[in-house]
């Protein structure tokens, strides 16, 4: 629990959180999981959670990740690769070699691999609706092939997996309860089970960064977007959640989001149609939001996804936390002491969209503090836009390379920084819904209150 956090400012979060985190996540060699009394009764059910752990390499934390070869791979790479990094866009079809009027139209190029390719993009995000997942072996064949399709460095291959109402790769993988009813068992163990099953899936899939989990606070019964997918409405049982959380998925060897920072638990309006606006204080925001994500930072999350909202007490501009430098670099980097990658919400949300155009908003954003460009409606567009500023000097060399250091130390935190694994589909579905997976799932079912 996060209790030690009081009201007296960021400071206080910042130089207690490693504490906090602590006691919703212990280390998997101390023998237990967090939660106190319960971890045992979990570990008992949960043996295929860590089935495959033997078959796949240890990840590297990111403080012992070698910082020299992240350099000698960042020295070697031109200003277009560089730029390439930050994007990660959606690429249509079943396979890497399959054709796409969609690719086609968006970027110029008719197969995933042919973007990849052409644009060297950081990574790619799966959605069933661009024809991604249709069964075990077609998704590992296509996460195999967009990597081999990637020179020089290996992809971030992303899917929103939160489990309950988001499930992007379902029926593939588990049936696991949503945040709201692993939030409602009380018992952090949980929510790390679930979150290493979920990332041992993915990994056996070739999906190796999931968009979670949800660090939001969910106050406002109204919430249109959150609801279900956050863990709860009061910040000391949501912040044990979240760092259980990234410790399951760490266990697993899949990097770990929290989002939607600052926080998108109280708002009315779904930031995908319009752009919320929250009033919260500083103080308010310190107290109610900011913990979750605090815990998340302590237990080494890979990644902060930013929201689309509008906090004018944090930020008077009116721009939305994504492209506020206020927010992204003065909160998020210098009170709680991030230093990882920042992901933008997917751009072509009405949200970021309503002041710029779609060049202009992913400068912006990396202006703000951002490194990873999710989902931009109008790829050539935004990467035109953020090459030219590079050159331009607007967006300097300096902090392009501080972008493309913080995703090459993820990549190499989590052991594909050269050499992307390789995913087995026989494996896979050997892995994949195996029933002490799905024991997991009910014993989380049955624990809920």
């Amino acid at each position: 629990m996060v209790r030690c956090i009081r009201t007296t400012g960021l400071a206080v979060i910042v130089t207690m959180v490693a504490g906090c985190a602590g006691s919703g996540a212990a280390s998997p060699s101390s023998g237990g999981s967090p939660g106190g009394p319960s971890a045992g009764r979990v570990n008992e059910a949960a043996p295929a959670a860590r089935e495959t752990a033997a078959a796949r390499p240890e990840a590297t934390p990111r403080s012992t990740a070698r910082s020299s070869s992240v350099e000698d791979v960042l020295a070697g790479m031109s200003v277009e690769e560089k730029v390439g990094q930050l994007f990660m866009p959606v690429l249509y079809g079943s396979a890497a070699t399959t054709s796409s009027s969609e690719n086609q139209a968006r970027f110029g190029a008719a197969t995933p691999a042919k973007v990849i390719a052409k644009y060297r993009p950081g990574g790619v995000i799966l959605f069933p609706w661009a024809d991604n997942v249709k069964n075990v072996r077609q998704l590992v064949a296509l996460t195999n092939g967009m990597q081999k399709a990637s020179p020089g460095v290996p992809l971030l291959i992303g899917a929103d997996q939160e489990n309950g109402p988001i499930s992007r790769l379902a029926p593939l993988v588990t049936g696991l309860p949503a945040a709201k009813v692993i939030g409602s068992t009380g018992d952090p163990a949980l929510a790390r089970r679930a979150a290493e099953v979920t990332g041992t899936e993915l990994r056996a899939l070739g999906v190796n960064l999931d968009f979670a989990p949800v660090a939001d606070v969910n106050v406002n019964p109204r919430n249109p977007v959150i609801g279900p997918r956050a863990y709860g409405s009061d910040p000391e049982k949501v912040a044990p959640m979240v760092a259980a959380a990234v410790k399951g998925f760490h266990d697993a060897g899949v990097a770990a989001t929290a989002k939607h920072f600052p926080g998108h638990g109280d708002t009315s309006v779904d930031s995908h149609t319009g752009l919320p606006v929250i009033k919260h204080s500083r103080s308010q925001w310190s107290k109610l939001d900011a913990p979750p994500f605090a815990a998340a930072i302590g237990a080494g999350v890979d990644a902060v996804m930013s929201a689309h909202v509008v906090m004018p007490k944090l930020d008077p501009s009116g721009d939305p936390a994504t492209l506020s430098k206020p927010i992204l670099t003065g909160l998020l980097r210098e009170k709680l002491g991030f230093d990882g990658v920042v992901s933008t919400d997917a751009l072509n949300m009405a949200g970021v969209r309503e002041k710029y155009g779609d060049g202009e908003v992913a400068v912006r954003a990396v202006l703000a503090g951002a490194d990873l460009l999710l989902m931009p409606p109008d790829y050539p567009k935004a990467h035109d836009a953020v090459l030219a500023a590079v050159r331009s000097g607007r967006i300097s060399g300096e902090r392009l390379d501080e972008s493309v250091r913080r995703l090459l130390k993820l990549k190499a935190a989590r052991g594909f920084l050269t050499k992307a694994p390789a995913a087995d589909a026989a494996e896979a579905e050997r892995v994949l819904r195996s029933a002490a997976h799905r024991k997991i799932a009910s014993l989380i079912t049955s624990r809920a209150r």
